[in-house]
């Protein structure tokens, strides 16, 4: 499994209130576990971005996948693929 992050924005004409968000969130996991993935943490940020949440998904097509429900919630997401360290640095010495 390929592991992911998104930044997640909260489109505010979407989502009425902080009631309403915290329902929306109960059920992402549930979403994210239907087509596949496994969310394995998320995070309230303060700053740029609403939440940062870390998934794991078989392949990209299940992560867009993802992406699609999950904006579906009212939420905007920016995926990111993540490369473990340990993995960049192979990549590095074979070049």
């Amino acid at each position: 499994m390929g592991s992911y992050m998104a930044l997640v924005d909260v489109v505010e004409s979407r989502v009425q209130n902080a009631q309403e968000l915290a329902s929306i969130w109960g059920d992402l996991r549930n979403d994210i576990d239907d087509v596949g993935g496994e969310m394995k943490d998320s995070y309230a940020i303060l700053g740029d971005h609403d939440f940062l949440i870390l998934f794991e998904a078989p392949d990209h097509q299940t992560a867009l996948q993802i992406a699609i429900v999950v904006e579906r919630r009212g939420l905007d997401m920016h995926t990111h693929e993540l490369l473990p360290t340990e993995e960049f640095g192979e990549l590095v010495q074979d070049v």
